[in-house]
């Protein structure tokens, strides 16, 4: 049965969690739910939706155990395809998806027996009731779960009407942003690139004709983003080397591959590199904060990735965005006076280490945190992983500064994640302090679990 215990290992940090952590609000500043549902209220169908719509961590597992595509993106029903997920549940040992959905079941359905294919339909009945009597929408998840504040994500071109609709709705007691995410202009070397140009030609008013003009018009739209209060941008940074340019060699370059043609590496190390360049001067003349997600091998399985789609469970890490790259772009902003406040997220654990010790080499007075090592997300933000990032990283970056964590979600039933890293958080420095490794007094523990769950991130991204 579920135990309020869960990864309470210690009395230490079972007091910090119960008495500092547990009821605080939530600030998610990084999630890929959809506006248009939250704006709009959606119904949910049933468990099955609300658990398998778009999970890709959910549909992966299902895959390893050899479900057909079918019951995972394919045309079943929720129904069935909740079904084949229930008879995987009990086997799911040591899988972050065990708990998350241990955790879910019980915070929003108050079900604390575990799933299983004996009991599917039980709880598949109790859930679809719930659903409609506590009318079980995409508000009402933010609200019982305390989320504060939620920033989806979105490219330049994206309409920012149902961000607009919900900053003017007084109904609606979560605060929503919309984080700032121009990867289709980064990755000029993808088929793509050409056609989006005149989508942003579009949104913008402007006729883009260089690299030059090409960044006025994401400056002007990051105007936009910054209407309707966000702060936050999000750039994905797989595979990039960086490589010095000049403003000749990026028009050169813009000018190709505006027109498909194939580039160099070479060609396309310049490009990212002027990209990323001129993107982080632009978000620190704005006041953005600067998110870099660095390491993802993106579609290792091409088959499968072209028969279902992008960001469907076939991405993988890889570490060949080195940290001498990321550390060169940021030296280029720093000796620019420009180094916005940046979080690096690095998906390959090997590297987290160095990249804890390159951020703390950027920070500056006047900022508490101005580069830090972000949350532990994708294939780290489990039970595991955090623990490691802690155990890790608190040795080289003081822990006490993070901004705490996120989502990183498309399901409105993931606002657990916070409580699982939360309780990880206390019974760490619960540990610390039982082994007599920290004895400052409870004053200090609280103000650091606080700061670490909800005050830290408040004051970084600018949301008191």
């Amino acid at each position: 049965m579920f135990s309020e215990n869960l990864f309470l290992t210690n009395e230490t940090g079972r007091h910090l969690y119960n008495a500092y952590a547990k009821d605080l609000p939530i600030i998610d500043y990084h999630c890929h739910l959809l506006p248009k549902e939250i704006c709009e209220n959606k119904v949910f169908e049933d468990l099955g939706e609300m658990w398998l719509a778009g999970d890709h961590y959910k549909w992966r597992a299902m895959r390893t155990f050899g479900i057909n595509e079918r019951l995972i993106t394919g045309d079943a029903s929720y129904y069935e395809k909740y079904l084949a997920f229930a008879e995987i549940m009990p086997q799911l040992i040591g899988n972050p998806l065990y708990i998350w959905c241990a955790l879910e079941l019980k915070r929003y359905f108050d079900i604390d027996e575990p799933l299983g294919p004996e009991n599917a339909e039980t709880i598949y009945q109790k859930t679809k009731a719930m659903i409609v009597e506590k009318q079980m929408t995409p508000r009402w998840c933010m609200e019982v779960s305390r989320v504060e504040v939620a920033s989806t994500t979105e490219d330049p071109v994206d309409s920012l009407e149902y961000h607009e609709k919900m900053l003017a709705d007084p109904d609606l007691k979560v605060r929503v942003l919309s984080a700032f995410r121009p990867d289709k202009v980064f990755y000029c070397e993808k088929a793509d690139f050409p056609g989006y140009l005149p989508q942003l030609e579009a949104v913008t008013g402007m006729t883009i004709h260089s690299f030059a003009g090409m960044m006025t018009a994401l400056e002007k739209r990051l105007l936009d983003f910054k209407d309707i209060g966000t702060m936050i941008s999000d750039n994905g940074i797989a595979d990039f080397t960086w490589a010095d340019f000049t403003e000749e060699q990026v028009e050169a370059i813009y000018a190709k591959a505006a027109k498909g043609e194939a580039l160099t590496t070479e060609e396309i190390n310049r490009y990212k590199s002027a990209c990323l360049a001129a993107m982080g001067q632009m978000y620190h003349r704005q006041g953005f904060v600067m998110q870099l997600h660095i390491g993802t091998y993106q579609g290792a399985n091409k088959v499968m990735e072209k028969q279902v789609g992008v960001s469907t469970g076939f991405d993988c890490t890889d570490d060949t965005t080195s940290v001498r790259s990321v550390g060169t772009l940021l030296n280029y902003l720093k000796e620019r006076e420009a180094l916005p406040k940046t979080i690096l997220y690095p998906l390959n654990p090997v590297l987290m280490e160095t990249f804890a010790i390159l951020a703390a080499g950027f920070c500056e007075g006047g900022t508490r945190a101005k580069v830090q090592l972000g949350a532990p997300w994708w294939f780290n933000d489990q039970a595991y992983g955090i623990q490691r990032q802690f155990e890790a990283v608190a040795n080289l970056y003081p822990i006490s500064l993070s901004v705490g964590m996120l989502t990183d979600s498309r399901s409105f039933l993931s606002y657990p994640r916070h409580e699982l890293y939360r309780r990880m958080l206390c019974s760490y420095l619960g540990s610390l302090v039982e082994r007599g490794e920290y004895f400052s007094g409870e004053a200090a523990l609280k103000q650091v679990v606080e700061n670490i769950c909800y005050y830290n991130a408040r004051e970084f991204f600018g949301l008191q």
